[in-house]
Order: structure tokens, then sequence, then C-alpha cells
């Protein structure tokens, strides 16, 4: 009983006061770098999915081109013509053509014609994974800042309270659980790479 009588003694509740108000900073903190990673992230997604979106339809664009340059060369019969729309045909086109002329928009055309769109896709999908992760760890940040702050109201009722009351000795016991409950959740806060 001794100990316990200990912990609703002045210095330790100020030192209490103090370890939760600067641990309730530091996790407020953290919290908001959590918060401006996940707005990073989720702004670099839209980005990425919106210039993926621009690039698709540059693509298609090109891909109906190299069907009219196409379609012009496989129904002329003049030479002439016949160059000027080979001519015109986009770089991949020409070498599906000489990889495959029987099939020059196969499946490797069109992927080739897609890629960066795709690659722009694929990263906003990575973006958009961080800024979960992110947002997961600013979420557990924030429960951890809600236990400590409670700590931190305890310890000051406590002080506020006659050393001989129950109440203050309450108080500075639920304290002490506050920041030990606090300090182990902070320690299962996922961690982001990247």
């Amino acid at each position: 009983m001794k100990f316990l009588r200990l912990l609703a003694h002045e210095i330790v509740l100020g030192t209490l006061i103090a370890v939760l108000s600067v641990f309730t900073a530091y996790v407020s903190y953290q919290g908001s770098i959590a918060d401006s990673g996940q707005n990073e992230n989720e702004v670099k997604a839209m980005q990425q999915l919106n210039d993926g979106n621009a690039e698709y339809l540059s693509a298609n664009q090109f891909i109906v081109y190299d069907y009219t340059m196409y379609d012009g060369w496989y129904t002329t019969d003049s030479e002439d013509k016949a160059a000027y729309y080979e001519v015109n045909y986009s770089e991949t086109l020409q070498n599906a053509i000489a990889t495959d002329p029987e099939n020059p928009f196969s499946d490797a055309y069109y992927e080739e014609m897609y890629a960066s769109a795709y690659e722009l896709w694929d990263q906003s999908d990575a973006s958009s994974e961080l800024a979960g992760q992110w947002d997961s760890r600013g979420d557990e940040l924030q429960r951890v800042m809600l236990i400590v702050a409670l700590g931190l109201a305890f310890a000051a009722w406590a002080s506020l309270l006659k050393e001989e009351s129950k109440m203050r000795l309450l108080f500075a016991v639920l304290a002490v659980v506050t920041l030990v409950a606090g300090v182990i959740i902070y320690l299962g806060v996922p961690i982001v790479a990247g």
C-alpha cells in the first residue's frame, strides 16, 4: 500500500504530467507526419491516375491513326499513296509489321501502345497503397494520443486533490496504466516504409 501511496506523491504526479505531456506532443507530431504522408501519396496517386488516363487516351488516338493509315495502305492501288501511308505508321506499328506482317495489330502491339498508361496506373496503385499505410499509421497514433491524453487528464485531476484522498490515488494509478497502455500500443503502431 505504501508503494501505491508513492504514486500519489506530488513529485510522481508532476513527473507523470510531464512525461504524459511530452509523449502526447510527440505522438501528435508523429500523427501529423502520418497525415502529411497520406495526403502526399493520395495526391500523387490521383496525379498518376490522371496521367495514366491521359496516356491511355493518347494511345487510343495513335491506334486509331495507325488503323487509318494501315487501312489506307491496304485499300490503295497507288504505290505513291501506299508509300505515304507506310511512312506515317507509328514506330510501334512499323515494328509490329516487321515482326509479324500477317498480324500487325497483335497483343504485343497493344501492350506496347498502352505500356506508358499501364505503368502510370501501377504507380498510382502503389501510391494509393502507401497512402493507405500512412492512414493506418495515423489512425493508430490517434488512438495512442487519445489514451495518453486521458492519462494526462487523470494525472492532472490527481494533482488537484488532497494527498490523503483515495480518488487521488485512483487517478494516479489510472494515469500510470494509461501511460503503459499508450507506450505498448505505440510500439505496435505500423511503420511505413517508403
